[in-house]
């Protein structure tokens, strides 16, 4: 399906808030099973504005919780360390 930059916008805008591509689809009017497919591509456009707005959210949750990790938060020292884990299998 083709997607007009408003909707590539609205998808990043709703996907950085982490509304479930289902409820995405009811307020564009889209078929789930369509959006959700198109997704699942991932060198195309809708996929890259999707993946691109759920990274900008995790940014700022990891900076967040960086913070309180330095301030000496223990639950967030352990989520910094698990992203930490994370990061490094992921190289």
């Amino acid at each position: 399906m083709n997607y007009s930059p408003n909707e590539l916008q609205q998808i990043e805008k709703f996907a950085s808030i982490y509304l479930k591509i289902s409820d995405i689809a009811v307020i564009l009017d889209i078929p789930a099973d369509v959006l959700r497919e198109d997704i699942a591509d991932r060198t195309s456009d809708v996929s890259k504005a999707y993946r691109r707005g759920k990274a900008g959210s995790k940014v700022k949750l990891h900076s967040q919780e960086m913070m309180l990790a330095q301030v000496g938060s223990p639950l967030a020292i352990e989520n910094a360390h698990r992203n930490l884990l994370d990061m490094k299998d992921d190289e």
